[in-house]
């Protein structure tokens, strides 16, 4: 899978998403790097074929509206620490890796993941 991760969550999950065998971006590694606005990062998910993860709500109204990221990963877990955001995708790697295929938004709570139709 490919992944784009917004800016308010680590370039650790990237890393992560990379251990794991999965094409992952952080908007750092964009040109405006964390400036990249949310309509680039959606064209940039829809043209690259990405799933976008984030915790910005907006992506998740532009999806419910206009399908716009196609697929997206939100995490509801609130404030958390980096190493606990690892574990937990850790925890729920093949939850999410499932979801993912039959989804087009999911969501990572703290103790479940969610598939939104």
């Amino acid at each position: 899978m490919n992944f784009v991760v917004d800016a308010q969550l680590p370039s650790l999950l990237v890393e992560w998403l990379k251990d794991q065998g999965h094409d992952a971006i952080h908007t750092l590694d964009l040109p405006a790097a964390n400036r990249t606005t949310d309509d680039e990062i959606r064209e940039i998910a829809d043209r690259e074929h990405r799933i976008v993860v984030t915790k910005d709500s907006d992506f998740v109204d532009s999806h419910l509206l206009a399908h716009s990221p196609a697929k997206l990963l939100l995490i509801a877990t609130g404030n958390i620490a980096n190493p606990a955001l690892l574990n937990l995708f850790s925890s729920h790697s093949e939850s999410i890796t499932r979801a993912l295929e039959t989804s087009d938004f999911v969501e990572l709570a703290a103790d479940c993941v969610v598939l939104h139709d």
